[in-house]
């Protein structure tokens, strides 16, 4: 019967096989017969290796396997014995041979002995021979380099900015693997990412920077804001020196330094799911809210063709919370440093990033600073709105299909209880947006806005597609205007970003937008 260790390499070689790894005995030594050969049980003067990599003929590794279950942090050390112990006549790289792993076929530990300061990290695989060889490669390791930036250029950047990219890069240096920057709504967190990613693609070679939304318009948003991005150094643009990708399709051509998708396809693409319906992208995750914290975390699987080595820096921009635990394995999957941005983190959102919040910028500073203008809050609250209501037994009630919205009345058999939560999501009371819009209608010239006249440009945020649809038509009702004055923005609507940008919405003149969640 094999043995618990026995068990643990049959998943290593697996593992191995999967990155692109040939294995041999040492019966069988032929340190040719690939790019990447393990070796198993290879005796050395201070032991014998489970297994010794050779790259391109070359010693460049060991790893040391475990029992299933064994915790890994103190078998570094036996590891360690082993890259300083290889026999003088096996050609080798350099001594103490430069990687190491320690493995149990479900947990795998990486260090790379030529960091400044080496220390093991979790590795959802092991690196491809051709990895390990373009490392070789490098006169300094990719975290050396991030201590060896140069002075920051601030180019168009003001204050917060530079000071986000600055406490960033302290982060960087310090070989954190997790870093927030929270920065309050309009305070430019996707200028100031763009400036770090620069500095990291430009002065610490990084090879390729992930920037993942939670859906397209964001990412449409991103693309753009990359595009008309400046380098401070010489002006010229980002895109005219560096290639950057919207992923409209389940390929990523490697030589984009810049890859900008969603989280759902970017699971599609490590699924090796061949195509993607992107109108699965289009939807804010805000909309569907707590719903996907009950779902059951996703499974990811080694890809080949996208290997964990492939992004060294991932930065998530504004993403649901769901994030950091259905889609926590598309993240903890890559080898790379990751990078949050956000304005309001969540609990879920500071744990995922080990309470690395490096830059806190808030809206009160923002104000402060001229950035963000103050505002007031003029609260209309009803009944039903604060604590819901009942609908007796033996009422007519309409009853609307969700998808395609046909009505009919049914007659209650018993009494419906409905509370705060389920307003305008299960449940719709027209009538309470109507008392909602009048109210605020009336009070706009006495009291919200006194002594004016006309109505501002007024963003009304939904909870779905479907109440924006039902305040769409209220407002139009309440106010006595045509179909012009308000708009439905969501993402089912196909002119939507049109709107967003279009010169109507910069005029003084009445305007309303009536849009779902968080979606824009």
């Amino acid at each position: 019967m094999p043995t618990p260790e026995e068990l643990a390499r049959v998943k290593i070689d697996e593992k191995l096989t999967a990155c692109g790894w040939v294995i041999q005995d040492m019966s069988a030594l032929n340190r040719y017969a690939s790019l990447g050969v393990a070796v198993r049980e290879f005796p050395l003067a201070t032991g014998e290796a489970d297994y010794l990599l050779f790259v391109d003929g070359k010693a460049v590794g060991v790893i040391e396997a475990k029992s299933e279950g064994t915790t890994l942090s103190g078998v570094a050390e036996q590891a360690g014995h082993y890259v300083t112990g290889l026999p003088v006549n096996i050609p080798h790289v350099t001594l103490p041979l430069p990687f190491q792993y320690e493995s149990t076929g479900v947990e795998t530990l990486f260090r790379d002995n030529r960091d400044p300061s080496p220390r093991s990290r979790r590795a959802f695989a092991f690196h491809r021979p051709e990895q390990l060889q373009e490392w070789l490669n490098d006169e300094a390791t990719l975290r050396a380099r991030l201590q060896s930036l140069p002075e920051l250029n601030p180019g168009k950047m003001w204050g917060a900015q530079i000071e986000a990219v600055t406490c960033l890069e302290q982060s960087l240096a310090q070989d954190k693997p997790r870093a927030l920057i929270q920065m309050a709504t309009g305070s430019g967190k996707t200028f100031t990412a763009i400036n770090a990613i620069y500095r990291l693609i430009k002065f610490a070679k990084g090879r390729r920077v992930l920037f993942l939304v939670d859906r397209a318009n964001l990412a449409r948003q991103a693309l753009k804001e990359f595009q008309a991005f400046e380098t401070p150094d010489d002006g010229r643009k980002f895109t005219e020196l560096y290639n950057v990708a919207r992923l409209e399709s389940n390929g990523i051509d490697p030589v984009n330094k810049v890859v900008i998708t969603t989280i759902q396809r970017l699971y599609s693409i490590l699924s090796d799911e061949v195509e993607f319906d992107s109108q699965n992208e289009e939807g804010s995750l805000f909309e569907v809210g707590s719903a996907l914290d009950k779902q059951l975390p996703k499974e990811v699987k080694y890809n080949a063709r996208i290997p964990i080595e492939f992004f060294d820096i991932i930065i998530t921009d504004e993403c649901h919370r769901s994030i950091y635990n259905l889609w926590r394995g598309v993240l903890e999957y890559f080898d790379a440093h990751l990078i949050g941005l956000t304005a309001t983190p969540s609990k879920q959102t500071l744990g995922f990033f080990n309470q690395n919040l490096v830059m806190e910028y808030s809206r009160t500073r923002a104000v402060a600073d001229g950035v963000n203008v103050d505002g007031e809050v003029y609260r209309i609250r009803t009944k039903i709105g604060d604590a819901g209501n009942t609908v007796e037994a033996g009422e007519w009630v309409g009853k609307r299909h969700k998808i395609t919205r046909a009505e009919r009345m049914e007659l209650l058999d018993q009494d419906l209880a409905y509370n705060a939560e389920q307003l305008d999501r299960t449940v719709v009371a027209p009538n309470q947006i109507r008392k909602i819009l009048q109210t605020f209608k009336d009070r706009l010239p006495t009291e919200i806005f006194a002594g004016r006249n006309e109505v501002p440009k007024t963003l009304i945020f939904a909870k779905n597609d479907s109440h924006a649809e039902d305040i769409v038509m209220i407002a139009r009702e309440v106010f006595g205007k045509g179909d012009e004055f308000c708009k439905k923005i969501t993402y089912q609507v196909k002119d939507a970003e049109s709107l967003i940008t279009s010169g109507l919405l910069a005029k003084k003149c009445t305007k309303f937008l009536a849009g779902s969640g968080r979606t824009w």
